[in-house]
């Protein structure tokens, strides 16, 4: 099916897994520049959720990559992708244009070329710029998955970075760690709690960058795999 962006497999990879998964790199062609992205899916996947990085690293990152491969082990298909800054070696994101531009074209090679529900789902300025696209550039995904939303900056506690969530109609999962200092916990729960369809899980002891206080950690998940097991059950309470 001709999207009107151009997906180049480089590769395949195959993996023992508790699912077979297949691991495959693209090229996507985006209105302002070729970025790189890696396509995993379990077999008979139940949905595929298309994942933007945050503002420090690209989609190859570990913690991409941990969350990801975690997801694949439920049964989560996912695309990640760079966005044009990172695919430059540039440390400044991109202006919102371009950034909306990437993840639009993301979504839009996902929905055509997939027979599953797509979901929208990034760590921190990924997530936060999905739900932009949502808004102005009007995608319609089956839910957004928020890993580490970026409520606000360090010590500067603020709700204005998600005033524009209340004109957003679709389901939202919001992945939170309990040390996250970008999402002090009362103002994330209140901002969910004010949805119309939100809902939040807190990651046991993790931080903005998902480190963990082994010793006082009480889920016995790694984390990873706990965000995985809260998005399966986001996925199946929709899908």
């Amino acid at each position: 099916m001709n999207t009107g962006w151009l997906a180049t497999s480089l590769r395949t990879l195959l993996h023992s897994s508790k699912w077979h998964i297949s691991r495959r790199t693209l090229t996507l062609q985006t209105p302002n520049a070729d970025v790189q992205g890696v396509l995993q899916v379990p077999e008979d996947a139940q949905a595929l959720l298309v994942f933007a990085h945050g503002a420090g690293a690209g989609h190859t990152h570990k913690n991409m990559d941990g969350i990801a491969c975690a997801w694949a082990e439920v049964g989560l298909a996912s695309l990640r992708y760079n966005f044009p800054f990172i695919e430059a070696g540039r440390r400044r994101v991109d202006s919102k244009p371009v950034t909306l531009d990437t993840i639009e074209a993301a979504y839009s090679y996902a929905d055509a070329e997939f027979d599953l529900p797509v979901f929208l789902a990034g760590h921190s300025f990924g997530g936060r710029m999905n739900s932009h696209a949502v808004v102005e550039r009007n995608l319609d995904p089956a839910g957004l998955i928020f890993c580490a939303f970026p409520l606000h900056q360090p010590k500067k506690p603020s709700v204005a970075r998600a005033e524009h969530l209340t004109g957003i109609v679709h389901p939202m999962l919001f992945l939170s760690g309990t040390r996250d200092d970008l999402a002090e916990a009362e103002l994330l729960q209140n901002v969910v709690e004010g949805l119309t369809d939100g809902r939040l899980e807190w990651l046991d002891t993790a931080n903005h960058s998902y480190a963990v206080l082994k010793r006082s950690r009480t889920n016995p998940l790694p984390v990873f795999d706990e965000i995985a097991d809260h998005t399966i059950k986001f996925v199946r309470s929709i899908v």
